[in-house]
């Protein structure tokens, strides 16, 4: 099994984790040239932007850390083509989502999702 296809599994079992959760999927893989987006889901007064980060057990990195500034901002900023074409009214929140794979061939063993994982602070500061 490939990164691609390691990846559209977990991004799989997540989606199955917030709808039993009461998230609506808005979209998935939402490209644009500046980044894309794993899931675009909304639940109560929040449009949900989920970075979904899979990880065999004991990885050296977390998906949590794998999301750096950098790649945070990407999503911000696709996060914001989104919302300019899709007027929802709700408040923007970014999670991350890590889940964990074993065995051969993977299978999903743990979904973890951390809300409000990073915000928009400091963005769109102009120097």
């Amino acid at each position: 099994m490939d990164r691609q296809e390691k990846g559209k599994l977990g991004e799989d079992a997540v989606c199955r984790f917030l709808e039993q959760r009461g998230h609506e999927i808005l979209a998935r893989n939402y490209h644009r040239r500046c980044g894309e987006i794993d899931i675009i889901s909304k639940c109560g007064g929040f449009v949900v932007f989920t970075e979904v980060k899979a990880r065999k057990r004991g990885s050296l990195v977390s998906g949590l850390e794998a999301v750096n500034r950098s790649k945070q901002v990407k999503i911000i900023r696709t996060a914001d083509l989104w919302l300019s074409d899709n007027d929802t009214g709700l408040q923007p929140r970014y999670d991350i989502a890590e889940v964990t794979l074993a065995g051969e061939p993977p299978r999903v063993v743990a979904v973890d999702i951390c809300e409000d994982a990073f915000s928009t602070d400091g963005v769109y500061t102009i120097n």
